[in-house]
């Protein structure tokens, strides 16, 4: 029986494709959308790597250059004002020509994210500056028609098919007019004051929005973004979906414009729907989103307190957001990265990595290092990571403080202490149990596992048989204190170390 069609939308006239057509099993309303079950795919997937790439790279000046070189005062202002001239003269528009994106092989970096355990690769299709990163209908400014003069999108989902990965799209669109404001503002004092940034005057509206205020102090919300707006978004981000199919769509916010959000997500569905369910997936930073069931709940740069009920997503970077030439050198480590995934994974959590490309299109020696280290890693512990469900308690030992909404977990990884042996997460597949400890002992002779004591609440069946991954078999004791495993002499690998244990009644 379908669901009942909005009144709003009673004028076949304005019925959105998706309903006029009806070419898959949701309808863009709240009921239909909550029919969604999160695909299989997803949830096996665990690791994605995301090219979080775009003109604001061009300058190797980190995060949100295009709004940040309109705040006088700011270090990418002073950068800019340095470097290329005050923004009055000199704007955002005027710097898409230096992002040429000259050594950029997306079959080559396509290869490293397969060898490194991606199961799923992201591209930026439009940060908030606009700038469109494929061959846009509804926007001039893109890569196609100026900058590296490339479909990078088009480039990114042929090479992620080549290797078999799930392709996803970033959208960050929707806060554009607020976000951008600022270039329409101008400086408070100094020889300047007063005189209009480029944005200012309407003369490059198509880029920097059609915003009527200036929003030094930008809140995430939709109050005061216009209609119109909100319908340029939808056809915008319809085109996307149109053109390239992700089988991943990614909201930097929430799902945005209610019908207009709700039009786009039955349409992003229906694109890979077979009978009632849909290979595709959405991501939402809302976390009211999320527990509707119209989507997945993504956490920026953090981790959720416990194991969550549903699939889910922790996005994060190994330095800034775009590329930022202060940065190299003081990544992430391999073994941060590690941590990060196992302990998400044990939650029932997917990690989206994103490496930051510079200008070139070239990842960077120390990202090459970092990337090497994931890629040794995976090679013999990824069947402890892949297709597994979390166990009866997520882990033990020294935690992260728990949050207990979806704005504490956001930005909580800074938090976060090193995990250490005395850290264990558990996942598990079919009746195999794996137990991940995070660090070597510094004795080197044994592990003792606490959760699985023969007394504790969470003790397991019968333990027959344990492998250390990389190492082979390993002997073991069972007692009251917990499970004591007998260490080999050398380490199979860096940083957690999983122990395969199978048995009875296991999981």
């Amino acid at each position: 029986m379908l669901t009942a069609v909005p009144a709003m939308y009673l004028n076949p006239s304005i019925l959105p494709a998706c309903l006029t057509k009806r070419p898959g099993p949701f309808m863009p309303t709240l009921a239909s959308l909550k029919r969604y079950t999160i695909p299989d795919w997803f949830r096996n997937a665990k690791f994605g790597i995301w090219a979080h790439w775009g003109p604001q790279s061009a300058i190797e000046a980190g995060d949100w250059y295009a709004r940040s070189m309109y705040m006088q005062g700011s270090k990418q202002y002073k950068h800019h004002v340095a470097h290329y001239g005050h923004p009055s003269k000199f704007g955002y528009k005027d710097t898409i020509k230096n992002w040429k994106a000259e050594a950029f092989d997306a079959d080559y970096l396509m290869g490293l994210y397969k060898n490194a355990g991606a199961r799923y690769f992201m591209t930026m299709g439009v940060h908030h500056d606009n700038f469109d990163l494929w061959n846009s209908r509804h926007n001039p400014w893109n890569s196609v028609q100026m900058g590296p003069k490339k479909d990078i999108v088009g480039l990114f989902k042929k090479a992620a098919k080549k290797q078999d990965l799930k392709f996803g799209i970033s959208d960050h669109l929707w806060i554009t007019p607020k976000w951008f404001s600022v270039s329409k503002g101008s400086d408070k004092e100094g020889p300047l004051a007063g005189v209009g940034y480029d944005g200012a005057g309407g003369a490059f509206d198509s880029l920097y929005g059609d915003s009527k205020e200036v929003y030094t102090d930008l809140t995430w919300t939709e109050e005061g973004i216009s209609e119109a707006w909100k319908q340029h978004w939808y056809e915008r981000i319809k085109d996307l979906v149109d053109q390239y199919e992700p089988d991943l769509l990614y909201s930097d916010g929430q799902l945005p414009f209610q019908q207009h959000g709700y039009n786009l997500l039955a349409h992003h569905y229906n694109k890979k729907a077979t009978g009632k369910k849909t290979e595709a997936v959405y991501t939402s930073k809302r976390a009211s989103d999320a527990a509707s069931g119209i989507c997945v709940f993504d956490v920026e740069r953090g981790v959720v307190d416990n194991i969550w009920p549903q699939p889910w997503q922790t996005d994060t970077c190994i330095g800034d957001w775009h590329y930022n030439k202060d940065r190299v050198g003081h990544y992430k480590s391999a073994k941060t990265v590690i941590d990060l995934l196992v302990d998400i994974v044990s939650r029932n959590g997917n990690l989206m990595l994103n490496f930051p490309l510079p200008a070139s299109g070239m990842l960077d020696s120390d990202e090459l290092k970092v990337l090497d280290g994931i890629t040794q890693w995976m090679k013999i512990n990824s069947e402890a990571i892949y297709d597994t469900r979390p166990w009866k308690i997520f882990g033990t030992g020294p935690q992260p403080p728990a949050v207990k909404n979806d704005r504490e977990a956001k930005f909580n990884e800074s938090s976060r202490k090193q995990l250490t042996f005395e850290d264990v997460r558990f996942t598990k597949k079919g009746n195999t149990l794996y137990a991940f400890f995070m660090g070597w002992p510094e004795s080197g002779a044994q592990i003792v596992i606490k959760p699985l004591s023969t007394t504790g609440s969470q003790k397991p069946g019968i333990i027959e048989n344990i492998e250390l991954l990389g190492a082979g078999k390993v002997t073991f004791k069972r007692d009251e204190e917990g499970l004591k495993v007998n260490l080999p002499g050398h380490k199979p690998c860096e940083h957690a170390y999983a122990l395969k244990i199978s048995g009875k009644d296991l999981t």
